[in-house]
């Protein structure tokens, strides 16, 4: 096995067979990260505050990898309804502006309905 392996302790982890992130020498990759509310384990109903929790998680992880959302080198954006990508514009730009990460957007269907917006993201460790 290559790298050190992450795990959010979430069930679908197991049960599916994948890590949260990944680290290879000095590279990070975050596998998608949904907007859901990691106390409550539910999902908002507005796509700002999903989108918030999104980025709330990614730092959370990338804080355990000895890294930070100021090392961003990539992120793909999810978004379920394209009328939502308009509301969520600022809440990107306000976790990605230090890092500037090369950023890719796609308007998808997500695995459940409740999912607004999930986001993958590469970072590099100083």
């Amino acid at each position: 096995m290559i790298g050190e392996r992450i795990s959010s302790g979430s069930i679908w982890e197991e049960k599916v067979g994948y890590s949260r992130a990944v680290v290879v020498d000095n590279w990070i990759f975050l596998s998608g990260t949904t907007g859901f509310d990691p106390v409550t384990h539910a999902y908002p109903d507005d796509v700002e505050t999903q989108a918030e929790n999104c980025f709330r998680n990614i730092a959370a992880t990338l804080a355990k990898a000895g890294s930070s959302l100021d090392d961003l080198v990539r992120v793909l954006i999810f978004v379920r309804d394209a009328d939502d990508f308009a509301r969520i514009i600022p809440i990107i730009r306000k976790h990605c502006a230090n890092a500037r990460p090369a950023n890719t957007t796609v308007f998808a269907q997500l695995v459940a309905p409740e999912m607004k917006v999930e986001v993958e993201a590469t970072a590099r460790k100083r």
